[in-house]
């Protein structure tokens, strides 16, 4: 296990209705790591994200992020940590710029230091370009970038993506991926990263953990997986190999 863990959980556990979507997790992830989070629709990942961001309490179990129970201290929670869901919403009838100047003032950014993380922030994703242009306009995966860009004008130590390539076309996707890579080497902020493109996944992440209906069966650097399940060396697996292999198992 990891001594020096920013997220840590204890047999998290969360029932709704007398179903368990999550079953009694427990996984660490260290500082400026990109963890993979890996399984199926209904597996309890995003349901594990909304814990982590005390956006839903656990039935049992713990769990600290950066050292905060977020159950306890939501707030403290969400003002380090930068969330990217799966289906973005904004206000259509606003630019970029004023899009991200409304997330700016809802976290109490000063008014100097948001000006210059807006202008930052567009540069990084791409949209300085079009920054004076509506929303509304916006393609799905100008939209995503703008998400991108609304975390980071927070300087969040922590990001959680839900699917962040999600109705991006194979191009789009690739520079997605490409930009959360670059984002994460240089700014060391931990990435827990949520995505169905395994190819992807195996690209950027430092290890990946794959859940199935509500319980993380295995967790660890992608070539400890390949050997312990499909015993074979580092480069002859694909990450999708691995992950079906659990599938079929469980």
């Amino acid at each position: 296990m990891q001594t020096d863990a920013i997220i840590e959980t204890k047999d998290l556990t969360k029932i709704y209705n007398g179903q368990v979507a999550v079953d009694h997790l427990s996984f660490q992830l260290s500082e400026g790591e990109v963890f993979g989070f890996l399984g199926p629709n209904g597996a309890g990942k995003t349901t594990t994200l909304l814990m982590l961001l005390g956006l839903t309490e656990p039935s049992s179990g713990s769990a600290t992020v950066l050292g905060v129970d977020p159950a306890r201290d939501p707030i403290k929670v969400k003002s380090q940590i930068g969330y990217l869901a799966e289906n973005m919403g904004f206000y259509g009838d606003l630019n970029a710029i004023q899009s991200l100047q409304f997330i700016a003032d809802l976290n109490r950014i000063p008014p100097d230091a948001a000006e210059r993380r807006i202008e930052e922030a567009l540069k990084t994703v791409g949209l300085d370009d079009e920054a004076d242009k509506k929303i509304n306009a916006y393609s799905r995966g100008m939209r995503q970038r703008l998400g991108i860009a609304e975390l980071l004008i927070k300087e969040p130590k922590i990001a959680f993506l839900d699917e962040p390539t999600l109705g991006l076309d194979p191009d789009a996707t690739n520079r997605m991926m490409e930009l959360i890579d670059r984002l994460c080497k240089e700014s060391k902020m931990t990435v827990l990263l949520s995505s169905h493109m395994l190819h992807l996944v195996q690209r950027i992440c430092n290890r990946v953990g794959i859940m199935i209906r509500g319980r993380m069966v295995a967790c660890g650097p992608m070539e400890q997986l390949a050997q312990e399940k499909l015993g074979i060396g580092k480069e002859q697996f694909t990450l999708e190999e691995i992950y079906m292999k659990y599938f079929k198992e469980v």
